[in-house]
């Protein structure tokens, strides 16, 4: 998963970006207004975290800036705000979420996880191709009535795949989705990956074009 952290607080921000890492998340930065919506502007994120007061720009004007262009990634905004109509006004500028300061890590861990979950399966927990099936909320796959037992990286991978089903996704693309940018990472990585995945899977299931990339089809 890649998420945008927007954070002018320092300490907060270095402590959500070694959080996230540890978890094996994606994670880029901004530490002011201007610089998180021209990032969440011009680059593709599963879930942006975004403070309410920020320098440059506040969260409230980044919202309202995002929403209009279209850009629906889903949003869960931090504030020392806690009046409910604070609440309101996040939301109603087009807020996913919203987690009052001082929060745990772990409670802002899982809303951004039940984020992710809600976009990637469009308001299902289930995602079906041919005879796999991929339950979100139970990180589970299935085939043929069988669970299938994958790592991580290799569930994040199907999971990206079926996102995309019918469409091509190229190396690149894998690679700024699901490997952080502090990770060494080359092509054989990916590769390997696709390989253990076809393996338990079915090599059938992943098509391979060289040069372009991979593609799984309904």
């Amino acid at each position: 998963m890649k998420i945008l952290i927007i954070e002018d607080d320092e300490n907060i921000r270095s402590l959500l970006h070694r959080g996230f890492i540890e978890y094996g998340f994606n994670v880029e930065l901004a530490e002011d207004g201007e610089d998180g919506e021209y990032m969440a502007t011009i680059n593709q994120y599963d879930v942006i975290v975004l403070d309410w007061m920020l320098p440059q720009k506040n969260g409230i004007d980044i919202l309202k800036n995002l929403r209009s262009n279209s850009i629906k990634t889903p949003i869960i905004m931090l504030s020392a705000k806690s009046d409910i109509d604070d609440k309101i006004l996040g939301l109603k500028h087009g807020a996913d979420d919203y987690l009052s300061k001082p929060f745990s890590f772990k409670e802002l861990r899982a809303r951004v996880e039940s984020l992710y979950r809600r976009a990637i399966s469009d308001g299902s927990n289930i995602m079906k191709i041919k005879d796999i099936e991929l339950n979100i909320s139970l990180k589970r796959v299935i085939k043929n009535s069988e669970e299938i037992s994958l790592n991580l990286k290799e569930y994040e991978l199907l999971t990206f795949l079926f996102k995309h089903k019918n469409a091509m996704v190229s190396n690149s693309m894998i690679q700024e989705q699901l490997w952080s940018n502090n990770d060494f990472i080359n092509s054989n990585v990916i590769q390997v990956t696709i390989y253990n995945l076809r393996k338990k899977i079915g090599k059938e299931y992943i098509k391979s074009y060289r040069g372009l990339g991979y593609k799984v089809e309904d």
